[in-house]
């Protein structure tokens, strides 16, 4: 992964992105966690593909425009941000809130850069029965029994990434109107869910998945709302397959 820049998308708007490997471009976004949740998988996209992770503006130490302050208006940042670097046939991939911001960013691309989707376990729409249930704290598995002085338990956003995180997303932690939208979206659609997911369940993936009209959804077993934490080795395998396919049918 090369060092980290800054990059002007626009007048007020400094994206801080970091980029890895060569070949089609990728651009992950994060979810509450910040970049370090999402740095897994960066490494290994970044073997066949030309990754930008950026930050979301609010998040480690970054600073967000008071402009800045809807999910819409992050999409347009990122939309602003795959001009400025000039990249076309992107796969956009988010996790959790990343998700609601990759989904608004397709359906927002009227310049028709992306051309594959990929949510992972995402929030965004509202979808009738079901609600985003936010966990109070890490979650167990992040706590590690040891005989000796306990470390530090992982913690979840800080509350400065919490800040931003309602400040996009507002009280409701979701759009009512995004669901209804989705039938217009045209390219393939991945959606992951973490079998044991307890914030989004996976009766919410598959509603989420069931309104795009050419989405894939697979289940993750024994993985929760982060399975790219618990079970690396089955989202990777499940991207791999996706994304191979998908440049096998672009090339024919």
């Amino acid at each position: 992964m090369r060092a980290p820049r800054s990059v002007s998308v626009r007048p007020g708007l400094d994206l801080a992105i970091r980029e890895a490997g060569h070949g089609s471009p990728v651009l992950v976004l994060h979810g509450g966690p910040g970049p370090a949740g999402i740095a897994p998988m960066v490494d290994h996209l970044a073997k066949d593909h030309a990754v930008v992770a950026p930050t979301h503006p609010g998040w480690d130490d970054t600073v967000r425009p008071d402009d800045l302050d809807s999910v819409p208006a992050l999409a347009a940042g990122y939309l602003d941000l795959l001009s400025r670097l000039a990249l076309h046939g992107v796969t956009v991939i988010g996790t959790s809130f990343g998700g609601w911001v990759a989904t608004q960013s397709v359906l927002d691309d009227r310049e028709g850069r992306i051309a594959r989707l990929v949510l992972v376990d995402a929030i965004g729409p509202v979808v009738p029965g079901q609600q985003v249930t936010m966990p109070a704290g890490p979650p167990p598995t992040a706590r590690v029994p040891v005989t000796g002085p306990s470390p530090a338990p992982r913690r979840g956003p800080s509350p400065s990434s919490m800040a931003a995180l309602r400040a996009y997303a507002g009280p409701a932690m979701a759009d009512p109107g995004l669901l209804a939208r989705l039938p217009s979206v045209t390219c393939p659609v991945l959606v992951l869910w973490g079998g044991d997911d307890t914030v989004v369940s996976p009766d919410f993936g598959r509603a989420y998945a069931a309104a795009f009209p050419h989405a894939r959804f697979e289940l993750i077993p024994d993985a929760g709302h982060q399975p790219l934490r618990e079970r690396p080795e089955a989202v990777h395998a499940a991207l791999d397959s996706f994304l191979t396919r998908q440049d096998r049918t672009t090339r024919h």
